[in-house]
């Protein structure tokens, strides 16, 4: 099977329209669409409901859709296993939150490199709905998130703890309320919508909804607005008078976890790996508890 049906498959299942499809493969449209009805050809199945601008999987594509995934990424990581140098043994494919590139791994990924010249890592950003997945079928080594997934063949530990601060792009003025300059949702994972509810009920429908903490915080410096970010990356900005803390509304503090198969064939170096991580940030002392 031609693998580049499958990810055209994928891409219009992300996207759910065959333009936009298009134009993220860089095929027209019409390509697009032959490829989809070649791939149903050879299943002899609809993947795909057509009405109109609703595009839709059919049971057979949602069954198809996992077995895509497996696919592709065995086929990515046999193509990297052959590719490795002979100084490199070891091929690790880590997958993290939008946010946690943002905030933990964007500065770290060179260190991890540099302190392990025999691993070759695949770095990916991954949406907190298939990680559970792609660690189940094997296509994630590591993945590093606020939720960790509770699947008994997956293992955990805490990493990280961030401290999110409300700031602010202007002073509030007394009376008003922060969120009134246009609240900007930042998306740091379950507990924190839950933390939200329960502290500031009645927030109104955000300005924009982001799960990158660098989008909120660029939406903020040049459009205003208000948002919950880690104190880490805004503390300079509010000693700059650039942004502004809310002081009277609550610190949400969110723990941030590393998972895996707990049969992963390279759950040696991952140890090794997430030992380095949790010291480079220091939380308790390193100490770091595998469960």
């Amino acid at each position: 099977m031609d693998t580049e049906l499958l990810r055209t498959f994928l891409e219009v299942e992300k996207t759910r329209h065959f333009g936009k499809a298009a134009e993220n493969l860089y095929l027209t449209q019409s390509a697009v669409s032959s490829r989809v009805r070649q791939l149903e050809s050879q299943l002899s199945a609809p993947l795909f409901t057509r009405y109109r601008n609703n595009i839709q999987l059919t049971p057979a594509g949602e069954r198809l859709r996992t077995h895509a995934e497996a696919i592709l990424a065995a086929w990515d990581r046999a193509r990297l296993d052959v590719a490795l140098d002979r100084d490199q043994n070891v091929k690790i494919s880590i997958g993290a939150t939008p946010n946690v590139w943002d905030i933990l791994l964007q500065e770290r990924i060179n260190q991890i490199f540099s302190d392990n010249p025999g691993i070759a890592v695949r770095a990916e950003s991954v949406s907190p709905e298939v990680i559970a997945r792609r660690l189940l079928n094997r296509t994630l080594d590591l993945a590093i998130l606020f939720d960790p997934p509770k699947a008994d063949e997956l293992g955990y530990c805490e990493l990280s703890m961030v401290e999110l601060v409300m700031v602010t792009s202007a002073a509030v003025v007394e009376g008003s309320a922060p969120w009134q300059m246009g609240w900007v949702m930042v998306d740091w994972g379950t507990r924190f919508g839950i933390e939200l509810s329960r502290h500031l009920n009645g927030l109104p429908s955000p300005v924009l909804h982001t799960n990158s903490a660098r989008v909120a915080l660029d939406f903020l410096l040049n459009n205003g607005g208000c948002a919950y970010l880690p104190l880490t990356m805004v503390q300079t900005l509010i000693a700059t008078g650039d942004l502004y803390q809310v002081s009277d509304v609550p610190v949400i503090r969110r723990h941030i976890y590393c998972s895996w198969y707990h049969e992963c064939d390279c759950l040696e170096s991952l140890q090794v790996l997430m030992r380095q991580l949790n010291s480079q940030v220091a939380i308790d002392g390193g100490q770091i508890g595998f469960r």
